[in-house]
């Protein structure tokens, strides 16, 4: 089982506060990261802009709490995965990651 550090809110235009509403059919975010990393912060922030107007989740990932992810990913960080794909290292470009998105649809 993967660490998760926090789970961003979901957001309905609707005002809905299920989360449980908003999982079906939506694209799942994960960010890899670790405390101290300033990119990781630039990442999550964009990430947290887009989320109030796209639909997807994200959540993130803290990779020190496991040391397979710190293996795999300790040079790469952050890294952005899209319904379980890679998409993503050290910078996240809105505009690519919106493409990216739709053509997960």
């Amino acid at each position: 089982m993967l660490p998760i550090v926090r789970n961003a809110p979901a957001r309905s235009s609707r005002g809905d506060d299920d989360p449980a509403i908003y999982n079906d059919g939506m694209h799942e975010v994960l960010v890899y990261s670790r405390k101290g990393c300033h990119l990781c912060d630039v990442v999550k922030d964009q990430l947290a802009q887009l989320e109030s107007d796209h639909d997807f989740q994200w959540r993130e990932v803290d990779i020190d709490a496991d040391p397979e992810l710190i293996q795999r990913f300790n040079d790469e960080i952050p890294v952005v995965f899209i319904d379980g794909r890679k998409a993503f290292k050290y910078h996240l470009d809105p505009s690519r990651f919106l493409r990216a998105l739709a053509g997960r649809t």
